[in-house]
């Protein structure tokens, strides 16, 4: 390998502004963007496929950024090349080639070979000149570039996908995407787009983001079998006072959506990965349906289908410790669906969900879909041909998902199938159990690598004590239940805390959060009622 090709490719493209990829703001990204295109464009060789690259900062403020990198099966990045991209990121300018000349030798990667990256970007202002970055960094490592343009990162994915899997999944065109998920839809809708108490009427609150753009093309593959009326399609600021991450943490109503009784909003993020669904009740009442009430609703209808087809497949659901814990006691004690608990992010919940013939996956705040190993997948389509139960309709269904990736417009598309197959309203669908009261909140910290955590996440390792302390504050409230875990991204501290009542969730998360402040090096205030999110 000749040296000199990549320090020819590395010039100082930026200062140095920090060590972390995500959630920065736009203008300290151009480095990074850059160097993730090297990293691309070497993942590429190394897999000798496709890789994607989608420029997003999902729930974030419109003046962040990030970068999200896929795999050639449209996984997350591999675990081993997160670290080459710490490391890559990390280096010093004129430490860039050798970190590069690095990673090439211990993948033994064959620089001659084509690299090929599919980029896509959020509607943000910076996505723009990032995405330049980006594709100087492939080029400049000798690789193709396949610019999407504006599409949301579920549709990248998906196409990354299909594109390596020589269109088994699907065609590898943002327009088979859409074609192959309306029409599996629309075939499950082949009696009235309307059933018991089902009204296919929707407020889509598109979070002035890449979604509402989706959206409206669905729409024009959708026949008449759902009315959507689109709101936050770009008229205001991208994820402010809108959108699934605005709703799950503030559980409020979306700004800029009519407060229409009885009639169900679903709220996705900037990017188009998450949803949150939510509705005013006669009495003008607020009630949330997120991805703990997606998974049960997903789950219980899946598996329903799977015995009136006669298959014998091992169905599981993955949650994590923010999953509400009326959600897991409905699981297992009402559906006897086997839990089981991954640590927070999809990366993690996708992994462990691939240890059962069908996974469905979510995470609380709405990001997950419905994985199938290639064993559930042969059984499902052989018993659809033999016209087994209801093999034919669970075939169908299994093509409205996206399983590359949590899919909010496709998670959106499944529960308004199950739904209408049910005949319920989105009240109806509410009744299956009721949430614990629960409360988020962050605490500020000097470092937050002082806090460690095991049991995915549920018990505090480090400091010493801090476990301790909040065992003993659990206690003294009914139903309580509390864990904390460190910001992957900046110096916080998150908390999560549920009671019996929401006065009580309230309280033990202020006494959970000061117990963190005291143990675990807080700085600035300390909690009180008035930093309740």
């Amino acid at each position: 390998m000749d040296s000199r090709r990549f320090k020819e490719t590395c010039p100082d493209v930026s200062t140095r502004t920090g060590d972390r990829t995500t959630n920065l703001k736009a203008d300290q990204l151009d480095y990074i963007m850059y160097r993730m295109g090297l990293l691309a464009g070497l993942r590429a060789q190394d897999t000798s496929a496709a890789i994607g690259v989608m420029i997003t900062a999902s729930h974030n403020p419109e003046q962040d950024n990030g970068i999200k990198l896929v795999d050639p099966m449209g996984e997350m990045l591999a675990p081993a090349w997160e670290a080459h991209a710490t490391t890559l990121v990390n280096a010093p300018d004129d430490g860039v080639a050798g970190v590069l000349e690095k990673i090439v030798s211990e993948a033994c990667i064959d620089t001659n070979k084509k690299a090929l990256v599919f980029v896509g970007r959020d509607t943000r202002p910076s996505s723009n000149r990032l995405r330049d970055a980006v594709i100087a960094g492939v080029t400049a490592i000798g690789g193709e570039v396949k610019d999407f343009g504006i599409i949301s990162t579920p549709i990248l994915h998906y196409v990354v996908t299909c594109y390596n899997d020589g269109e088994n999944y699907g065609k590898a065109t943002v327009k088979g995407y859409y074609q192959k998920i309306a029409q599996a839809f629309v075939k499950l809708r082949s009696s009235s787009s309307s059933h018991g108490n089902y009204d296919p009427v929707i407020l889509f609150d598109g979070a002035n983001g890449v979604g509402a753009l989706a959206m409206t093309e669905f729409l024009n593959h959708l026949q008449d079998s759902l009315r959507v009326t689109i709101f936050n399609k770009g008229e205001g600021v991208l994820n402010h006072m809108c959108g699934a991450d605005y709703v799950k943490v503030q559980q409020k109503w979306p700004e800029g959506v009519p407060k229409t009784q009885n009639v169900r909003c679903v709220s996705i993020d900037g990017d188009g990965d998450r949803v949150i669904y939510s509705v005013l009740d006669s009495e003008g009442r607020f009630h949330m349906l997120d991805g703990d009430k997606i998974a049960t609703l997903v789950a219980d209808y899946l598996q329903e289908l799977v015995k009136s087809s006669g298959l014998k497949l091992k169905l599981g659901l993955v949650q994590t410790a923010y999953a509400n814990g009326a959600s897991t006691a409905y699981i297992t004690k009402q559906l006897g669906i086997p839990v089981a608990c991954a640590r927070t992010g999809v990366k993690h919940l996708h992994r462990m969900a691939q240890q059962f013939d069908i996974g469905v996956y979510f995470e609380a705040n709405g990001h997950g879909t419905v994985i199938f190993s290639t064993v559930a997948r042969e059984a499902i389509q052989a018993a659809a041909k033999a016209k087994e139960g209801h093999a034919e309709k669970l075939s169908q269904v299994l093509d409205v998902i996206n399983e590359t990736v949590g899919d909010a417009i496709s998670d959106m598309l499944l529960v308004e199938s199950i739904l209408h197959a049910r005949g319920w309203s989105v009240l109806d669908w509410n009744e299956a159990y009721t949430d614990f009261p629960n409360r988020q909140m962050t605490v500020t910290v000097a470092d937050r690598a002082v806090i460690t955590t095991t049991d995915a996440e549920r018990e505090c390792v480090t400091p010493e004590g801090l476990q301790d302390a909040i065992n003993k504050i659990v206690s003294a409230f009914s139903k309580g239940r509390s864990f904390v875990r460190p910001s992957g991204t900046e110096d916080i501290v998150r908390i999560y805390a549920e009671a019996s009542t929401q006065e009580e969730a309230d309280n033990l998360a202020i006494q959970v959060a000061c117990a963190v402040y005291e143990l675990a090096g807080g700085i600035g205030d300390r909690p009180k009622a008035s930093m309740l999110l």
